[in-house]
């Protein structure tokens, strides 16, 4: 089980948290442009890899769909450039081997868990309209994932190998 804020994730699959990876904070973060990023969770099942990107607006959400999927676009991106060079530098075998296992598979899924507010008001408005989302992340990753999923833990489709309860 992986917990990401009030969220617990229980993969059945092998499954890690990127963003706390002795490399990344340590090797990578800080390197090439001083601002690299990362996913929250990588997780890997037979054919495919899963770089899962959460976001938790139940209580707050100051974003827009283009500033989002523009953050989770250069996400991916920045986790694959650092999963390319874990393979080779982790000072961690456990790391280097992980990122190995991502970097073999022969399908790579992206992954946006955003929850948002059940009852829509003027205090806590559904910002992110979940379509929209999805549509300009597929722009925007067309060439690493064609179809990203964006869900929550209402919407976990049983082809994914993990569930979610959510906290608070």
């Amino acid at each position: 089980m992986i917990k990401e804020g009030s969220l617990s994730f229980d993969f059945e699959a092998p499954a890690e948290k990127y963003d706390e990876w002795s490399f990344y904070r340590n090797q990578f973060l800080h390197g090439c442009s001083r601002d690299n990023k990362g996913v929250d969770m990588l997780c890997y099942s037979s054919k495919d890899a899963w770089l899962i990107e959460v976001k938790d607006y139940r209580q707050d959400c100051q974003t827009s769909v283009v500033k989002l999927a523009d953050e989770i676009a250069l996400k991916v991106r920045d986790s694959l450039a650092g999963l390319v060079a874990a393979q080779i530098r982790a000072n961690q075998d456990k790391e280097k081997q992980f990122a190995r296992k991502i970097l073999q598979a022969q399908n790579i899924k992206i992954v946006c868990h955003i929850e948002q507010p059940a009852k829509v008001s003027r205090l806590r408005p559904r910002a992110i309209d979940p379509k929209d989302l999805k549509d300009k992340l597929r722009r925007l990753l067309k060439a690493i994932d064609p179809h990203p999923l964006v869900m929550d833990a209402a919407t976990v489709p049983p082809s994914v190998p993990w569930q979610v309860n959510r906290g608070n």
